[in-house]
């Protein structure tokens, strides 16, 4: 089909557009939705196949279109070989899903910046929003939701907007909800809130909590209802792949351990001594360790240890809750929220809005989410969502078609940028 025809709009499908739309994170997200839609695999790690969400109206897995934006070249089907051979992905699986790789990887287009562009922030912003755009025509797409799930960049300084804020901006611009998956500034940045509170978009984010802070919201408020005193909490981090390399960065690293910090702040209630360190081992590639060391002391004073070794594949972790993001984000949108969406924290070592960092909490925020979403559009409470929440009718609320695409134009300085990478 070329390029310029556009499929006739169709309200089941919802573009997922992806930046770093070739790293291991976003090619696992595209094998495995195509893996579950033909019944390859079962939806081990979706909670939104769970019977918590039956009946709250989210787009199928087959419903999903995938596309987005990268710095890098290689192709989706390239790449998923790649991560078959590590192990990442099951043998077999990247031929059995071939066609579903070629056809994401068509819709890929380059990011940036790169060495040498000479675009400034709102001509790249205005490029981005414009290919998010194209692909919701074409395609003929109800709506699309922009997941960010490239490689950690350092925290932002000075008014210049770094590579993930552009694409953020980038999706407020072309009307579509957005998830920052990343530790990455994106929303974040201050240039950026005016934006975010008036394009009434839903949004979500950010860090996907996949591991070693998955375990500590489960760990820190265990040792506050048994009243346990934590003296110190150390932990470590070996890990490869692009993850790997952009953590070697210290201000990437960082970026990163403020979630893992701030969970353990938060359920204890104090911030106990020690830190998290994180290596980049190459040799591991996608696979990664994290080891805890926990001092508390019991009864009468008496000094205890508790120790956790977690061994995983990053990707594995990642891609099914990537895409539970992705439909519920969607949903949301379809019925007509805004804002923060808090109730989403259960995903986040840093969630957006107000909420709980206990798991056992964020669990049951979600659930009550899921409840609000079965009650369909025109029936969702404001007050039981959050007072950041804008419900309005169901209609579609842009997608990315009638657009402003002076959103967010004015609203981010010119300035210096970094390169980005996928994960």
């Amino acid at each position: 089909m070329s390029a310029s025809v556009s499929e006739s709009p169709t309200p089941s499908r919802v573009g997922v557009w992806l930046i770093g739309a070739r790293g291991s994170v976003a090619t696992t997200v595209v094998a495995g939705c195509a893996a579950l839609t033909a019944g390859l695999h079962p939806p081990t790690g979706l909670i939104t196949e769970t019977p918590m969400f039956a009946g709250a109206g989210l787009p199928p897995l087959a419903s999903l279109v995938f596309g987005g934006h990268d710095t890098l070249d290689c192709p989706l089907p390239k790449r998923a070989e790649a991560l078959a051979a590590g192990g990442v992905l099951p043998p077999g699986l990247p031929t059995a899903v071939a066609a579903e790789l070629a056809a994401a990887d068509r819709e890929i287009r380059p990011g940036g910046p790169t060495p040498g562009d000479s675009r400034d922030e709102d001509e790249l912003i205005a490029a981005f929003a414009a290919d998010i755009g194209d692909f919701v025509r074409r395609r003929g797409l109800a709506r699309a939701v922009v997941v960010n799930v490239a490689s950690t960049e350092p925290p932002a300084t000075g008014h210049a907007l770094p590579p993930s804020s552009l694409y953020a901006a980038a999706a407020l611009r072309a009307g579509c909800p957005y998830v920052n998956f990343t530790p990455s500034t994106g929303l974040h940045h201050p240039a950026l809130a005016a934006a975010a509170a008036s394009r009434g978009l839903p949004y979500a984010g950010r860090d996907g909590k996949t591991g070693q802070t998955l375990l500590r919201s489960v760990l820190g408020p265990m040792f506050t209802q048994r009243a346990l005193a934590v003296r110190a909490w150390s932990g470590a981090n070996l890990l490869g792949g692009g993850d790997g390399a952009a953590l070697a960065d210290p201000g990437a690293a960082a970026a990163k351990n403020a979630g893992k910090e701030r969970v353990l702040a938060d359920t204890l209630g104090t911030t106990p001594e020690g830190e998290v360190h994180i290596d980049d081992v190459p040799a591991l590639g996608d696979w990664k360790t994290a080891w805890d060391h926990i001092a508390f002391d019991g009864f009468l004073g008496t000094r205890m240890i508790l120790q956790t070794i977690w061994q995983g594949c990053d990707s594995a972790l990642a891609a099914p809750l990537v895409l539970d993001l992705a439909r519920l984000t969607a949903r949301a949108h379809e019925a007509g929220l805004s804002g923060p969406l808090g109730e989403l924290g259960f995903y986040f070592k840093d969630p957006v809005g107000e909420g709980p960092s206990a798991l056992g909490e964020q669990y049951a925020a979600l659930a009550g989410f899921a409840e609000q979403l079965r009650r369909g559009p025109g029936v969702l409470d404001v007050g039981d969502l959050g007072d950041a929440r804008d419900v309005g009718d169901a209609r579609d609320a842009g997608g990315a078609h009638g657009a402003d695409r002076g959103a967010v134009r004015g609203a981010v300085p010119r300035g210096g940028r970094r390169p980005g990478r996928s994960r």
